[in-house]
């Protein structure tokens, strides 16, 4: 499945496939669209800004995503304007600008904006609970059990030094978590995002300030979206 975001196209396709919550779980084509070219526009929330209430509250979403997340796509589409960036999806401005140190902030804002569309589809309200059979079954080969998992996304989630994100990712066809610091994409590695939770300090800071792992469990047990992993996986 093709993992790239934030094109014209995408913005219709959302629409027409209303919310998240409605649906179930989306499969990461309707949230993240095959994508075209800049310039790359911020995509709708699955859900209600009060919808993961009480794990995240409606002011840390509202901040969370018409602040930073917006800032990052505004941010992306003035530095790729007149280049030949601006005719790749973002995906593709993601895995060729990494490891260029030319090209860095480019970099950075195309992950983030990438990251945290990915982020709000790993969650949704009412979330958490048993996984899909085939992705439980997916699970339980590659960790031993979903609590084993978890576990691990926690870990992941809890440990990772400043800024980053923990992730439950496809590698060459076992399960993994993974965490990357920063901007930092399994993508740029080979390795296929299922899901997601973000572990900078504005994901959580306005409700839980220093007890990331309270949020982090929170996450787990409360709102993460299976579901849309288990499609992400195709």
């Amino acid at each position: 499945m093709e993992s790239s975001i934030f094109s014209r196209r995408e913005v219709l396709m959302a629409a027409a496939s209303t919310t998240m919550a409605a649906a179930g779980a989306a499969r990461a084509a309707d949230v993240l669209g095959a994508g075209a070219a800049a310039p790359f526009t911020l995509p709708p929330l699955p859900y209600a800004d009060s919808a993961l209430a009480p794990v995240i509250s409606a002011n840390t979403l509202g901040f969370h995503y018409g602040k930073h997340h917006k800032a990052y796509v505004d941010n992306l589409n003035k530095a790729v304007a007149g280049t030949p960036l601006a005719d790749l999806e973002l995906s593709k401005i993601i895995t060729s600008t990494y490891g260029k140190p030319e090209q860095t902030g480019i970099y950075n804002n195309a992950a983030q904006a990438w990251n945290h569309a990915f982020y709000w589809s790993s969650m949704k309200p009412n979330g958490g609970g048993e996984p899909p059979a085939a992705l439980k079954q997916k699970i339980e080969a590659s960790f031993g059990s979903v609590d084993a998992c978890r576990k691990e996304l926690a870990t992941a989630a809890t440990t990772q030094f400043g800024s980053g994100w923990a992730w439950l990712v496809n590698d060459g066809g076992k399960l993994a978590v993974v965490k990357t610091a920063n901007a930092d994409n399994p993508i740029v590695k080979n390795q296929k995002p299922l899901l997601t939770i973000d572990v900078w300090e504005h994901a959580y800071y306005l409700d839980y300030q220093n007890l990331r792992a309270n949020y982090v469990n929170a996450v787990l047990d409360k709102l993460i979206n299976w579901g849309f992993a288990a499609d992400n996986l195709g």
